[in-house]
């Protein structure tokens, strides 16, 4: 960052900001006052300097100068706080600082969590719905900033900044346990999730309805994204299949969850989720022809900017996992090697 030649102007402003506020009158009522702005002491192109005013928030300051106040994390990670003071010196990044995450000691990278079902603990893969409470409730309480699977896309193709301590939320399969159980704790918390539908599981009784999953889209919240057509791997070739028959089998697979959620939600796939997290050149070919441009497997662990978009990690998460388990698949920094 350049220097400011502002020294003085600073000094003077807050001495002008501290004259220019009125003697509090004891005998007054309480009145809760509104926002004052504060005082800009200098700007360019990359960097405001603002002396915070009375009643001021990050919300307020990023809506005024970044224009969206969910940019409010552009501040507070430059400036290493989460809340702002009246007469508080603010330096507000007008660009992204370090869109990439790269720092000298490691980078940046995206845990990607996987879950499957919600309820009693009648497989390893159901999470009750007391533990799925208790990690969202960690993740809001601990500073996580739970994206959309869109924002790693933007992240991956434009070097569209994130926070450094975001995670990605994703449900498989289509259980109708997303909704009855998982869907209010994403509302609860405004937690963006992103479900991966394999076609052929809808009508089953322990499924989605295409009206469930029609709510959870329009809530803002939820995106419906394709994850095969019969949950085969699609890396297998059947006994005696021949190339051409394989390449037709998989086309179908990808073809037709992201035809029927087109057709069924009006939704753009832009992500699929490969069953049991297997993938080949042949299946990304299909993909991007349909001009899907993620690709999410079970690989632990998290995704740097550098990450193979139709590759990404994920880590799952399991009915058996204690909230440590939990912690320890939140990894957002990949520390570098000590030297």
């Amino acid at each position: 960052m350049r220097a400011f030649a502002v020294g003085a102007a600073i000094v003077a402003a807050i001495a002008l900001a501290g004259c220019a506020t009125p003697p509090q009158t004891p005998s007054a009522p309480e009145v809760v006052a509104a926002p004052q702005q504060g005082v800009l002491l200098a700007r360019d192109d990359e960097f405001a300097v603002v002396l915070a005013g009375p009643g001021e928030t990050l919300n307020i300051l990023a809506q005024r100068y970044l224009g969206d106040q969910n940019k409010r994390w552009w501040i507070t990670e430059f400036n290493g706080i989460e809340e702002v003071r009246p007469g508080q010196t603010v330096f507000i990044p007008l660009k992204p600082v370090n869109p990439t995450g790269v720092y000298a000691n490691g980078f940046v990278t995206v845990p990607i969590l996987c879950y499957h079902r919600f309820g009693p603990r009648g497989s390893q893969l159901a999470v009750t719905p007391a533990a799925f409470e208790a990690q969202m409730e960690y993740l809001a309480r601990n500073g996580y900033h739970v994206l959309p699977l869109a924002r790693v896309l933007a992240f991956l193709e434009r070097g569209e900044p994130i926070p450094r301590k975001s995670v990605v939320l994703t449900i498989d399969d289509g259980y109708r346990s997303t909704f009855e159980v998982a869907f209010p704790v994403l509302r609860k918390y405004g937690f963006p999730a992103t479900v991966f539908l394999y076609s052929d599981f809808v009508g089953a009784p322990d499924a989605l309805t295409w009206a469930q999953m029609k709510e959870m889209e329009a809530s803002g919240l939820v995106s419906i994204q394709p994850h095969s057509k019969t949950h085969a791997n699609l890396t297998l070739r059947l006994p005696g299949e021949t190339d051409a028959k394989y390449r037709d089998r998989v086309r179908a697979e990808v073809d037709t969850p992201i035809r029927l959620i087109q057709d069924r939600l009006a939704v753009q796939s832009i992500a699929y989720a490969f069953p049991y997290g297997d993938v080949n050149e042949i299946v990304v070919d299909l993909l991007k022809k349909q001009g899907v441009r993620l690709g999410v497997t079970v690989t632990p662990g998290g995704n740097g900017f550098f990450a193979y978009p139709f590759m990404l990690r994920r880590s799952m998460v399991f009915g058996g996992d204690s909230i440590d388990a939990f912690k320890s698949k939140l990894a957002t920094f990949s520390q570098a090697p000590a030297r």
